[in-house]
């Protein structure tokens, strides 16, 4: 079996020879660091990204087997986007910046989480009509300029990777990125703004939704007619934080559940089951909502500190709901001893089936190379390999 297969029979409750062992990618300092440690040369290595060759040889010294995150990514979000610049700059080494989507933040070389937004160019009908309704308009170049990278080189429409992509022995998962429905607003409006405008102006909010989930579909039809197998269906949100969602999941289920719905029943009906969603933080009670509208694959289901874990999610909504992630990244920064805990605490969850462990987010800085490669080595001690 090729990791493709394995990773399928997984989540499919199917034999397997053995578990694959993926993760979800890599933090810039994690890689200076252990360039610094004498671990890479990171010129003497392709740029390493998310399924990029670089990284699937990075994976290899590690003894990880891939990525779990590998998508082909039509651009649904705007386009042009904003010109990312430097507004301002501000004390001790602060800048006021514009991204890409109309947010504007205050950046720091040593800040080690998300930006703060400070303000957004979307605050009225007026601004979501001539900026942002103009850059959400669906163009073939959404789709043909969209790619991953696989066996050496970008799996692009436009750039001949059709050829690799409908091969039928392709040893390599590819995960359709259906967009996002809600997540890509907050990153618009700001979660603040976007709560606000539901309430002030729900037809405002009710139209970006639409707009915005039109898009999606737009592209994911397009991207499936072509013919690719894809082995599964991937959403992103990142719309919760340690404490619970960013929104009220009633309000998730009524307004964009049905767009989830649409997207996912035109996922299945050209045979792609298995339907992942990519959303950080204490997800509980959002997982209802997605599981409802037919997303049966949580991730990367971050332990943190409220403990997120399948199993209680296994035990409530049984078989349909699977999960990857949901193994503690923290213990790449501790030693020998933390590593074995873990993979013994991963063995009840894998043996529920339909489960896949990954480090539930990307490697930190603070990971110990060697921990990391042991890591590698105890999974396919424990599972196969």
């Amino acid at each position: 079996m090729n990791d493709r297969e394995r990773i399928k029979a997984v989540l499919n409750y199917q034999p397997y020879d053995r578990l694959p062992v993926v993760h979800f990618g890599f933090l810039s300092d994690t890689l200076k660091k252990w360039e610094n440690e004498g671990h890479l040369d990171l010129a003497q290595l392709p740029p390493i990204g998310d399924a990029s060759v670089g990284e699937d040889e990075l994976s290899r010294r590690l003894g990880f087997d891939c990525n779990y995150h590998r998508v082909f990514g039509p651009n649904s979000r705007l386009d042009p986007s904003f010109e990312h610049c430097v507004l301002e700059v501000l004390p001790e080494g602060h800048r006021k910046v514009l991204t890409g989507s109309g947010a504007i933040v205050i950046e720091s070389d040593d800040n080690q989480s998300i930006a703060p937004h400070v303000d957004h160019i979307l605050k009225t009908r007026q601004d979501w009509e001539r900026e942002f309704l103009p850059r959400l308009q669906y163009s073939a170049q959404r789709v043909n300029g969209a790619g991953v990278n696989a066996g050496g080189r970008m799996c692009s429409f436009a750039e001949g990777g059709r050829e690799y992509l409908l091969r039928p022995d392709r040893p390599t998962h590819i995960l359709m990125h259906a967009g996002s429905l809600y997540g890509v607003l907050r990153d618009y409006l700001g979660i603040e703004n976007l709560c606000y405008l539901l309430a002030d102006d729900e037809g405002l909010a009710d139209e970006m939704i639409r707009v915005n989930a039109d898009l999606c579909y737009q592209c994911t039809e397009v991207a499936l007619a072509s013919g690719i197998s894809f082995d599964l269906g991937h959403f992103w949100e990142d719309i919760a934080f340690k404490n619970g969602p960013l929104v009220n999941p009633a309000l998730l289920a009524a307004k964009v559940g049905p767009h989830y719905r649409r997207i996912v029943d035109l996922l299945r009906r050209h045979g792609v089951e298995l339907v992942s969603l990519d959303c950080d933080g204490n997800i509980d009670s959002l997982v209802p909502v997605w599981l409802e509208v037919g997303v049966n694959v949580m991730f990367p289901i971050e332990v943190g500190t409220w403990q997120a874990s399948f199993k209680p999610w296994r035990e409530q909504y049984g078989r349909e709901l699977r999960g990857v992630g949901g193994m503690d990244k923290r213990v790449f920064s501790r030693d020998y001893a933390a590593v074995d805990a873990e993979v013994e605490r991963l063995k009840g969850l894998v043996d529920l089936g339909g489960y896949l462990p990954c480090p539930d987010h990307r490697i930190a800085g603070d990971a110990v190379w060697e921990n990391v490669q042991y890591y590698c080595e105890r999974m396919r001690q424990t599972f196969g390999g």
